[in-house]
């Protein structure tokens, strides 16, 4: 028997890695702003499902506020074409494994990241035949779970649940009161929770 109607996806150590392109944007954003450009990948991906200001107390908590509206600023205008145009690395199986479950569920993205970026990643590898809808916080200035809670609504989602790939997207989830499954092939942890270990494994737990 069918567990849910619908599945709502995180994007980043969920269905793909965009963290070399986004170290390159950052870093080049950085400069701009007269800081040194030393961000790496390991630093960066410990970063992926935070807002934006959450990054900045990170990375570069002596950043003022100047220096962060312009970094801000920067990144929105260029990682949206610099995304769409190199794409990241999808993990193993997003396209077959997505084209399987949306003949069963209704299929949605929810991010905190900043507005343009999901449609960068639609641009970059057209997957957004697959997906009814999507949210972020750079559009709704929401935090997650109340954008996970906010698509559920308008959607008129019976029986959703969330995967993500961190304990943050775990507490989202709850918050926004929908079941949660652990992307644990992704960046971070989540405890005491059905746990995906590998994008093929989706189709079987939902």
């Amino acid at each position: 028997m069918q567990k849910y109607d619908s599945i709502i996806f995180d994007l980043d150590g969920t269905l793909w890695d965009s963290v070399e392109c986004v170290v390159a944007i950052w870093n080049n954003a950085l400069v701009k702003a007269g800081i040194e450009p030393t961000l790496g990948y390991d630093e960066l991906s410990r970063c992926m499902g935070l807002r934006i200001e959450q990054i900045f107390d990170r990375v570069i908590p002596q950043a003022t506020q100047q220096q962060r509206d312009m970094i801000k600023e920067t990144c929105t205008k260029t990682e949206q074409s610099y995304l769409a145009q190199r794409g990241g690395v999808l993990y193993d199986k997003v396209e077959e494994t997505l084209a399987a479950l949306k003949k069963t569920h209704r299929l949605f993205i929810v991010s905190n990241c900043q507005e343009g970026y999901i449609r960068a990643f639609y641009k970059a590898h057209g997957l957004d035949k697959y997906f009814e809808d999507f949210e972020c916080a750079g559009r709704t200035g929401r935090p997650k779970g109340e954008n996970i809670r906010l698509i559920a609504d308008r959607s008129g989602l019976k029986s959703p649940v969330y995967i993500g790939d961190t304990i943050m997207d775990q507490t989202a989830a709850a918050e926004a009161g929908v079941d949660f499954i652990h992307a644990a092939y992704g960046f971070g942890e989540a405890e005491n929770c059905v746990k995906a270990q590998s994008f093929e494994d989706i189709p079987s737990l939902v």
